[in-house]
């Protein structure tokens, strides 16, 4: 009896250890975006980005995710749709996907931005079919025209509904247009702008990931 009982303390203490060993995998968030995710003209992206920022929540909340930055300056929706294919090779849990800004900036049509859009979420979901998607909303300058501003803010509840997606309404909460949280050119947040969309960011991210 005393035999079989420390063969069997034996045999869990190696399944204790097996355990340790291997932790559960971690899930993957992407970030798919532009300068904004890339972090232009902070001095460590890396960690300095909000996407850094957000694995750093992550950490702290001891949750198993790892967060991949795939933010690219200049990026287009159009942009987005040639380079997608690319990154989708690594499988991915959580899908961020912040493109448009750089569209409206051009005054390039509201409808031509939401097609590739939803070009990208479509392709997302084929290679990704269990994945969660979160839509990160965009609102142009009041100077780009009335109409047009109104029709480009339109398209990201647009898609969020159509999709079943979980939208940031704003990115840019209190960052966009408010010069203390920008770098010099007035539209790429700093260190402390960062700080902020994180935390807008984190507010929608969060529930997904619990």
């Amino acid at each position: 009896m005393m035999k079989l009982l420390c063969s069997l303390l034996f045999l869990f203490s190696l399944g204790i250890l097996h355990a340790a060993d291997n932790p559960a995998p971690r899930k993957t968030i992407m970030f798919f975006g532009d300068s904004l995710t890339a972090g232009y003209g902070l001095d460590d992206a890396s960690t300095e980005a909000f996407p850094g920022l957000i694995q750093k929540k992550i950490n702290e909340a001891n949750l198993p995710y790892r967060v991949i930055n795939a933010g690219h300056s200049g990026e287009t929706t159009a942009g987005g749709v040639r380079r997608i294919d690319w990154v989708l090779r690594t499988p991915i849990d959580v899908f961020v996907l912040e493109l448009g800004g750089n569209d409206g900036l051009r005054g390039l049509p509201a409808s031509v931005a939401a097609k590739n859009l939803q070009t990208i979420i479509d392709k997302v979901r084929a290679k990704n079919p269990a994945v969660k998607l979160v839509l990160a909303g965009m609102v142009m300058p009041v100077n780009m025209g009335g109409d047009y501003t109104r029709e480009f803010a339109a398209i990201f509840p647009e898609l969020a509904k159509t999709n079943n997606a979980t939208l940031i309404p704003f990115l840019l909460e209190g960052v966009g247009g408010i010069p203390e949280m920008n770098l010099a050119d007035g539209f790429h947040p700093n260190i402390e702008g960062h700080k902020l969309v994180a935390e807008t960011v984190w507010k929608t991210l969060a529930p997904l990931l619990r």
